[in-house]
C-alpha cells in the first residue's frame, strides 16, 4: 500500500481517527500519571451517561460526574461524544421498557405524530410524553449502576496493562 493509497483507505482513516481521538487521550492521560482505575472509571461513567434516554443531557451530565469526582473532562466527553449513535439507538428501547415496567400503554413515537400532537395540545403533550420520558429515565436508573461496574471491571485490566506498557 503507497502512502497516497493508505491515505485515501477509508480503513486506515477509521483507524487512524480511532487511535488519534480515542486511544491517543487515554493513553496520554497515563503518562500524565492518572491510574488505571480512574480512567476506567471514567470510561465507565461517561459510557453510562451518554445513554441516558434525555437528547441534550448527557454533556451536562459528563461535565458534573467529572467536576464532582475529578475524572477527566476531556475524556469522559470524549466517551459521551462516540456513544451518542448508540444513546439514539436506545432512546425507544428505554421509553418502551418503562411503558411496560408501568403497565402503561406503549404511544407512537413517530416525527410527525410527535409534532401534531404537540400543535395540538402542548399540555396534554408535555403530560404525555413527558411521562414516557421519566418511566424512561427510571429504566435507565436501574440499568446504569449495573452495566458501569460491568464496564469499570471489564476495562480495569486492559487499562492496567496498558499503564504498565506507558510506564516502561
Amino acid at each position: 500500500m503507497t502512502l497516497a493509497t493508505a491515505a485515501t483507505d477509508p480503513v486506515t482513516e477509521r483507524s487512524s481517527f480511532w487511535k488519534r481521538r480515542v486511544v491517543g487521550p487515554i493513553v496520554g492521560q497515563l503518562r500524565q500519571g492518572i491510574t488505571a482505575d480512574k480512567v476506567a472509571i471514567t470510561i465507565a461513567l461517561g459510557f453510562v451517561l451518554a445513554l441516558f434516554p434525555i437528547l441534550g443531557a448527557t454533556t451536562l451530565l459528563c461535565a458534573l460526574a467529572a467536576l464532582f469526582l475529578k475524572l477527566n473532562q476531556p475524556v469522559i466527553q470524549m466517551v459521551n461524544y462516540v456513544t451518542y449513535p448508540l444513546q439514539l439507538l436506545l432512546l425507544i428501547p428505554f421509553y418502551r421498557a418503562g411503558d411496560t415496567l408501568f403497565s402503561r400503554p406503549h404511544l407512537p413515537l413517530s416525527i410527525p405524530l410527535l409534532f401534531e400532537r404537540f400543535r395540538a395540545d402542548v399540555p396534554k403533550f408535555l403530560q404525555d410524553f413527558g411521562m414516557i420520558a421519566v418511566r424512561g429515565i427510571v429504566v435507565w436508573l436501574l440499568v446504569a449502576p449495573l452495566l458501569a461496574a460491568a464496564l469499570f471491571y471489564l476495562l480495569r485490566p486492559g487499562l492496567r496493562a496498558l499503564e504498565r506498557k506507558v510506564a516502561r
